[in-house]
């Protein structure tokens, strides 16, 4: 196992105890916010500040920024992993539609996160490639599953869809409710319409 397979590992060992599992948490909401205003200049001081921690809290959590750069990056993935299970019991239509909703919301913040952690890791790092796979895992079966409802599109791969949404996000925007706005239309797109 490379260094980078087990500090991947480490980080998805959150703490045990209730009060350093209570910092981590505060720490990783704080750091999103952090990184979101303030990018690439945001110290981990400022974190801890915010956080109302002390500095030594935030390196034992977390014992440098790559280190809080992919635990973060890891939470907000689980995060839209997780949303997936909340629409399953959905119709197949809806669910499928409200889980790419909440994925464009991620890959909108995590273009920042991604940016940051290119200085410590190539594209390819097993953690990218774990973050990856968890997302086709997620998002995968709400595809087959409107499939075989009859609501999307039988020619249409889930890495198709993938790679629309991504595209999607990438589109600079003045006004947000415009990646939206494109999002409905290119989902739209996926609809199963009989010929005739």
């Amino acid at each position: 196992m490379s260094t980078t397979e087990a500090s991947t590992r480490a980080l998805l060992d959150r703490p045990r105890r209730a009060d350093a599992r209570r910092n981590y948490e505060k720490i990783l909401a704080v750091a999103r916010e952090a990184f979101a205003e303030g990018g690439e200049s945001t110290a981990l001081e400022e974190i801890a500040r915010r956080a109302d921690i002390g500095i030594g809290t935030l390196y034992r959590h977390f014992p440098n920024r790559q280190a809080l750069l992919e635990a973060l990056y890891i939470n907000e993935v689980e995060d839209v992993c997780r949303s997936a299970e909340q629409v399953d019991g959905a119709d197949p239509w809806e669910a499928l539609d409200g889980w790419f909703e909440r994925l464009i919301a991620y890959l909108a913040t995590k273009r920042a996160l991604a940016h940051e952690l290119f200085n410590y890791l190539d594209q390819e790092a097993p953690l990218f490639q774990m973050c990856r796979t968890a997302l086709y895992a997620a998002g995968e079966p709400l595809l087959k599953r409107a499939q075989e409802a009859g609501a999307v599109r039988p020619d249409v791969e889930f890495s198709d869809v993938m790679h629309m949404v991504a595209g999607i996000s990438k589109i600079p925007a003045g006004d947000p409710g415009q990646s939206e706005h494109i999002l409905r239309v290119a989902l739209d797109g996926l609809r199963y319409r009989p010929k005739g």
